[in-house]
Order: structure tokens, then C-alpha cells, then sequence
């Protein structure tokens, strides 16, 4: 009998060790969480479009401001007036677009525009948009058409451009484009392929000149210019890790890991202490079953390591994070019809 239960004991710790190096996030037992579960609802127009998936103030305040799936950019004006059209890209229309009767929503995309990462120049007013069909924009300060900056590189389309960030000293803006083989709505096809044609990128408004910072990335997604300006922080959604490209000091012009995941990131903002929020899409090892739980997001220090983990319903996919100095958290997301704000007690 104490030999069956020594035995038993033994296989019991040698279970529960193997779920920890197999599980990840299992052993950051130092990172602080907290639950997401109760967060408020800012919902767009009911039964119209859904899917914010970035979220921007502007240098007043104001907004948020998020891209939806008919092409248009939304303003938040408050509970009583709530959502209202902000930006739109070149070729909008508000039948074709806003109707499902002209196809599937990938034609509609392809046709409207999908904006898809948000940044403002607060200086200028101006707010970019990385839109995953037309490539980088510019809307001026007030709202209206935006403009296409950067629609092709080398001769070649911008399929699927994804994420942005400016840099509020220089203007320059950096943004990544996921894949030369695939749009968005073959995005499934970047991570299973593992394909490898992503760009990282920079356009500067002095000049209206694009240039390459990195080619061939597997999935670049998010993009986030660090505190100190030296370097940026790009998420490889596939790969699930972050990679650090130096744009200043010995080392720029290269590129190296930053942090190891432990799921799908998709956007990347910065948080108040110096480092960076990250949206997870999906954990690695999802389980199907058990409670309806799971990381939506890290956040990451400067330094890579992950020092806390926000939690939620499975339901909630986010692909944006967005901490205000208020320590309200904005949750962006491609699926849901509304943007989720989270208080931490």
C-alpha cells in the first residue's frame, strides 16, 4: 500500500511538473492578473458593422476613435450621441458599403477599405491608419477623406498592411506590412504557412518618402516606438513573440527576440510605466474545455519580461490594448461590435 501510494505520488508530481513547463505563463507566477470580465460596453450602432479594432485619442481627449468593417472610422462623442463617422477611405460609399447584398465581407473590405491600426500626430492633428487594403493614410485634423501615402513598395502592392505608431518628436511614422502573398482576409494563411514576406516600414512626412526597415518578418503585426525612442517594439503574431528593431545607437538597422508569448499578439501600445501592452488574439495551448477564462493580454516591461496578465471571458478576442492616464484600459477587437473599457481596482 505505501509503495503504491509512492508511486502514485511520484507520477502525480511528475504530471503536474510536465503541465508547468507545458503550459505557457504557467511559471510567471511573479506576474500580477487581474479579471477583465466586468468591463464597460462603448457599442457601435446595432446590426451596422462591428469589429474596433484600434482605439486613438486625439490631443484633446477626445474619442475613442476606432476603425470598423464597413471602412469607416468612428469618434465615441459620449452615451447620449455615441458613435459618429469620423474618417473614411478614398472610393467610400455609404450603400455599397454598409450592405451585405454586394458580396461576402471580404469583398466589401477589399472594395471600402478595413482600417486597422489608429495613431494621431498629436501635434498635427493628423490621425494615420495602417488600412489592411489601401496601405498607410492620412486624415487631416476635422475628419474627412483620408489620403493614400503609400499603396505599393519596390512596384509591388501593400496587401496587407497592418500596424502603426508615430513618433510624436520627428512625425515619422512607422507601420508593418503582414505579407506580400496574403490579405487580410487570407490571414490564417500568414501564421499556418508560416510565411515569411512581412515588411517593417517607415514613412516621413518631410519627404512623402517610404523605405524598409526589415523585410522578410514572419507576421508582422503590431508596432510601438519604445519611451526612449531608440528602438521599436514589432509583434510577430505567428511566431507568438516580440522582436526589438533598434533605430538608434550602434545596433540600428537590426533586429532581435524580445520576448516569448505565450499566445497569438496582435496589437502593442505602451503602458504607463515604460513598457507595453499586448493584445493576445488566442493563447498557444488553448484548452477547448474548462472555465471560460483565458489571457487577453500581457503587459511587458522594458526590459521583455512580463509582469502582468489581464484575463477574460473566451468569447473576447482582443487585438488592441490601449492604457489612458486615468488607468482606464480600451479593448479593441476585429469581432465584437463594441469597444470594451476595463478599471483596475
Amino acid at each position: 500500500m505505501g509503495c503504491s501510494m509512492s508511486r502514485l505520488l511520484k507520477a502525480t508530481v511528475a504530471l503536474v511538473i510536465l503541465v508547468l513547463l507545458f503550459m505557457p505563463g504557467a511559471m510567471a507566477a511573479a506576474a500580477a492578473s487581474f479579471d477583465a470580465s466586468r468591463a464597460q460596453q462603448l457599442p457601435l450602432p446595432p446590426g451596422e458593422v462591428h469589429g474596433p479594432e484600434s482605439v486613438a485619442f486625439d490631443a484633446q481627449g477626445r474619442g475613442p476613435y476606432s476603425g470598423v468593417s464597413d471602412g469607416r472610422i468612428l469618434r465615441w462623442n459620449g452615451p447620449k450621441l455615441g458613435w459618429t463617422t469620423y474618417a473614411y477611405g478614398p472610393g467610400y460609399d455609404s450603400e455599397t458599403c454598409t450592405t451585405s447584398r454586394f458580396g461576402t465581407e471580404a469583398d466589401i473590405e477589399s472594395r471600402c477599405g478595413r482600417p486597422l491600426g489608429l495613431r494621431f500626430n498629436q501635434k498635427t492633428g493628423d490621425l494615420y491608419v495602417a488600412d489592411a487594403y489601401k496601405g498607410l493614410m492620412r486624415v487631416p485634423p476635422g475628419g474627412g477623406e483620408a489620403t493614400v501615402l503609400v499603396d505599393q513598395i519596390d512596384g509591388m502592392p501593400l496587401r496587407f498592411t497592418n500596424g502603426v505608431d508615430v513618433d510624436q518628436v520627428t512625425g515619422q511614422v512607422y507601420f508593418t506590412h503582414s505579407s506580400m502573398n496574403y490579405d487580410r482576409s487570407e490571414h490564417e494563411m500568414v501564421t499556418k504557412t508560416g510565411d515569411s514576406t512581412g515588411r517593417l516600414m517607415m514613412y516621413d512626412p518631410r519627404t512623402s518618402d517610404a523605405t524598409v526597415l526589415q523585410p522578410r518578418m514572419t507576421y508582422p503585426n503590431g508596432v510601438a516606438l519604445s519611451a526612449d525612442r531608440t528602438h521599436l517594439v514589432v509583434a510577430s503574431t505567428g511566431p507568438c513573440k516580440l522582436l526589438r528593431h533598434w533605430i538608434k545607437g550602434v545596433d540600428a538597422g537590426k533586429s532581435e527576440p524580445f520576448a516569448d508569448l505565450p499566445g497569438y499578439p496582435d496589437n502593442v501600445r505602451p503602458d504607463r510605466k515604460g513598457g507595453y501592452w499586448v493584445a493576445l488574439h488566442r493563447e498557444k495551448n488553448e484548452l477547448p474545455f474548462g472555465r471560460d477564462s483565458h489571457l487577453l493580454a500581457v503587459r511587458v516591461a522594458a526590459d521583455g519580461k512580463i509582469v502582468e496578465e489581464m484575463r477574460g471571458p473566451k468569447k473576447v478576442r482582443p487585438t488592441e490594448i490601449m492604457e489612458r492616464d486615468d488607468g482606464k484600459l480600451y479593448l479593441g477587437s476585429v469581432e465584437l461590435p463594441y469597444v470594451g473599457v476595463v478599471k483596475r481596482k
